[in-house]
């Protein structure tokens, strides 16, 4: 196979039609289109100003803003000019910015589309140079618009070589402080080129939903790389507000959401017509297809050929759930250290409850202690500047050690099973995995968020966070269902890994109170240490379900 890397794409397309577009950029309802040429031309222009600045080869080059036309156009230009990109989560505070942008040396940060900035703008180093972004202007940088403006464009068609460093990737981290990912201009365009071979129906005519962090690894290859190489277009959720109306004009042709998007999906259906409700109506002929077209068209997915999910495990009776709506959800699995390339479900080789089959050229292994080690030509240079963690994480035989526990059945389909350093054990030195307990108790629909406990206690304990639609119920009510599914999921496990209590949390687990990461996995560290003094006295409570104060 013919290895390309994303400007010989840009190029490539830029030929092939450089009047359609490529980019859709909401702005105060409007859209805002860049065809591919216009798209080229102002990378170009970007990349001959950072040329300008004499900058040493391959220095680092920041990138904080939320998901935008001009994200991608940076991140290009960056590669263009020789540099590479380190773009950060656009929620992160000010002291993780300086630490990220200190560590890696960073010369120039671009500025985007920020909630935030006056309060993480203390993060930026003295001597970081900063651009802003168009639409979303800051005082104190000069703005994109104005610098391309008075700049010409780069007339080579530079092609960066596959050695170079292409980007390194800051992980949102569970645990500790982010480490740098170190990926080669290789890895990536390997990575996309490989993983399009699985997905071989793209064509030019896709349509991709930009709204997961584009500083995360799934939402950069599957949305920046799967537009750019297949030619497809990009379009952007304006904001939180206008997800749904965005989505909807975009009808999607390849979506990714993680398991909460999923279930904010299936609540939003539920509370439109009950369950029951819409058991009946799906066993009707003729009426079945309406209320299935109906409910796609709803959520803009009419119209989506592949339906994604990861990050995190997607309980099975909700992907069974959607099934019987019509939507076929296709589960993957990988990580930033591999580039987002490792396993996927796809048509014709799906098994729910797997994380699929093996990419092309992806060996796989579980270590003696259970451990899924995957090797393949997208695994990352390292960790930048940590030598020994990079050991730690890859063997000597070039394996990823992926920090995941899990199982391959005899078709080769992958089972995760929890996190190795997610194991605790109970007070009688039982060890306990959490995920597969988790999964169980989610199947309650009362249940938006799980985290269960229980390190050096008799038995293990679940903190949840109630659905909205749990809200509206009466505290009796709620407490016989948690109560009823917990007696339920407790037959499923040995006996030391069955819950004693479940804990209905106060508030909910968000970003912004740092107890999800910004792909919205719980930080079960800092959940645990905020709460772990309540332990002792919620195990020796009477009641069953314990409301927090």
């Amino acid at each position: 196979m013919i290895i390309q890397t994303p400007l010989e794409k840009l190029y490539h397309w830029t030929a092939q039609k450089p009047d359609q577009t490529f980019l859709r950029q909401p702005y105060n309802g409007e859209w805002i289109h860049f065809s591919w040429k216009k798209t080229d031309d102002e990378v170009r222009r970007m990349a001959v100003y950072l040329r300008s600045l004499n900058l040493p080869p391959q220095s680092k080059i920041a990138i904080i803003s939320k998901n935008c036309a001009h994200w991608i156009m940076s991140d290009l230009a960056i590669m263009m000019a020789g540099h590479i990109s380190v773009p950060l989560y656009p929620t992160i505070p000010a002291d993780l910015i300086r630490y990220c942008l200190e560590h890696c040396e960073a010369k120039v940060a671009f500025i985007g589309k920020l909630d935030d900035w006056k309060n993480q703008r203390a993060g930026l180093p003295d001597g970081v140079k900063g651009i802003s972004y168009p639409f979303w202007t800051e005082e104190g940088y000069e703005n994109w618009d104005d610098i391309i403006a008075k700049t010409p464009p780069f007339t080579e068609m530079y092609v960066a070589k596959s050695e170079d460093i292409a980007t390194i990737i800051y992980t949102s981290g569970t645990t500790g402080l982010p480490k740098g990912v170190v990926q080669s201009v290789h890895t990536f365009s390997y990575a996309v080129c490989w993983a399009l071979t699985t997905l071989d129906d793209l064509t030019d005519k896709e349509r991709f939903f930009s709204y997961l962090p584009l500083s995360h690894i799934a939402e950069r290859m599957l949305v920046v790389m799967g537009g750019l190489y297949s030619g497809g277009s990009i379009s952007f959720a304006e904001s939180l507000d206008l997800f749904a109306a965005n989505l909807k004009d975009t009808k999607p042709t390849i979506f990714l959401a993680v398991p909460r998007i999923w279930t904010k999906f299936q609540m939003g259906i539920l509370s439109k017509m009950s369950q029951q409700k819409l058991d009946v109506l799906l066993k009707i002929p003729i009426i079945n297809n309406i209320i299935r077209k109906k409910i796609k068209e709803g959520l803009g997915l009419e119209h989506a050929k592949y339906l994604l999910t990861g990050a995190a495990p997607l309980p099975v009776n909700t992907m069974l759930w959607f099934e019987k709506l019509g939507f076929v959800i296709y589960e993957a699995y990988a990580m930033t250290e591999n580039c987002a390339y490792s396993h996927l479900n796809r048509k014709g080789k799906r098994k729910p409850g797997y994380v699929g089959v093996a990419m092309p050229n992806c060996d796989v292994r579980i270590s003696e202690e259970g451990e899924v080690l995957v090797k393949s030509e997208a695994t990352m240079i390292g960790y930048y500047k940590e030598p020994e963690k990079t050991a730690e994480t890859i063997t000597a035989d070039g394996y990823l050690c992926t920090g995941d526990q899990g199982e391959i059945d005899a078709e080769g389909f992958l089972k995760i099973t929890g996190r190795v350093k997610d194991i605790f054990k109970t007070d009688k030195g039982k060890y306990v995995a959490p995920a597969p307990i988790e999964l169980e108790l989610s199947k309650n629909a009362m249940i938006e968020q799980v985290c269960v406990v229980g390190a050096n206690l008799p038995q293990t304990m679940a903190l949840v966070v109630l659905s909205a639609d749990a809200r509206n119920e009466s505290d009796d009510t709620i407490a016989k269902s948690l109560e009823e599914t917990m007696h339920d999921v407790n037959k499923l496990f040995d006996k030391h890994e069955k819950m004693k209590k479940i804990i209905v949390m106060r508030e909910e687990w968000t970003v912004d109170n740092n107890l999800l990461t910004p792909t919205l996995k719980v930080k079960r560290n800092i959940l645990e240490k905020a709460k772990n003094a309540h332990y002792e006295k919620w195990y020796k409570d009477a009641n069953t379900i314990i409301w927090e104060n």
